[in-house]
Formats: structure tokens, sequence, C-alpha cells
């Protein structure tokens, strides 16, 4: 299984895109498994529709796995990953099953980057901390099924800017956010209308 985190998709898509290249074209089984964040669920839990690409209405319309344009991001640490929409290639993947997705939750997040930092020595970034908590998790459900299983993730970067997040977790300040399935359904009333030719 091949993981990353994911908030528009080129961190996963470096890492991944190898791998379904041999799916597609050699026939190779290998899982692809993005990981997001819970209070920006944007493969979990948007919709897969043409949006606007920013909150300005200034980039182009695609088509893409969305919030709503007009999503404000929740105060998480993972701000790499706080954006309303996807790579539309990525969300084309997705939508025909080539790729699977997750969300995970804040706590779990840190608790599995400090879990890391403790083997390893390396302070991940809260967004990398993602895919290490999709990897903590395989591992365990490998163990659990009795079976042996090749995981790589890509350690996309540091945790040195973001040490005021895990003293924060460290001293119980943060909390876990799940973006409200209503606010979902408010942005879907927002987005731009497409006709296309039949």
């Amino acid at each position: 299984v091949v993981i990353g985190c994911v908030g528009g998709g080129s961190n996963f898509a470096g890492i991944a895109y190898p791998f379904l290249r041999q799916n597609i074209l050699d026939g190779q089984r290998t899982r692809l498994l993005v990981v997001e964040p819970i209070a920006t669920p944007t493969l979990t839990k948007g919709i897969y529709a043409f949006d606007y690409g920013d909150s300005a209405k200034m980039a182009p319309i695609v088509k893409m796995y969305t919030l709503g344009h007009d999503f404000v991001p929740p105060p998480i640490h993972a701000g790499g990953l706080r954006y309303h929409g996807m790579a539309p290639s990525l969300c084309a993947l997705y939508d025909a099953g080539y790729i699977e997705a997750i969300a995970v939750p804040q706590l779990a997040t840190f608790d599995a980057a400090v879990t890391f930092t403790r083997a390893e020595g390396i302070l991940p970034a809260p967004e990398s901390a993602h895919a290490i908590r999709g990897v903590i998790d395989e591992a365990l459900d490998a163990k659990e099924k009795g079976e042996k299983r090749v995981i790589l993730f890509n350690l996309s970067g540091h945790g040195h800017f973001d040490m005021g997040a895990y003293q924060a977790y460290l001293n119980e300040q943060l909390q876990d956010y799940e973006y409200p399935e209503e606010e979902i359904k408010e942005a879907m009333q927002h987005l731009p209308e497409v006709n296309l030719p039949a």
C-alpha cells in the first residue's frame, strides 16, 4: 500500500502515480490510499462537481471533489491540507476507484506524529502526520489479520515550524474538529452552474 496525505493532491501524486501506472498498464494491485483531515474531508464527504478553484472565483472552474469554493478552513494545524477542492486528475482517479481515501482526526494524527518521532527521531509536519496515522493504522490492521504488508509513505515535510502545535498537543490544548454535514450541504447550494452538451 502507498500512503500520502492530501490537501490539493501534489504530494500524494508524486509518490503514488508511478504505482498507479503499474496498476493500470501492468496489472499490479498496489493499494493507493490518501489520508485527509476530518476537518477538511474533501474526498470522503465532498461531492464530485464543477467548482471554482478559489474563493474569489478567479481560478478556472474544474470538476473535482469539493466542499464548496466559499469553504472557510477550520483552525487545524495542518495548514497545507485546508483546501476546499482537490486536483482534478486525483479526483477523477478516486471517482473511478483507483484510489482509496480515509479521513482522520487531528488528535489521532498528532498521536501518530509523536509515536513516529519517538521511534525515528524525526519530527514530521502535521500534514505528513496524517500519512503516518494511515501507516500506523495499516500496520495494526495487517498485524491483526496476520498479514505481511509492504507500506510506503511520503514524509513530505518536517515539523520544525510547527513546534507551537506540538506544544499545544502535549499540553492537551488541541481538539478534534469534524466539518459539519450541514455546512457542506449549504456550500453545495453555491456551486457554479455548468451546462455541458450531451
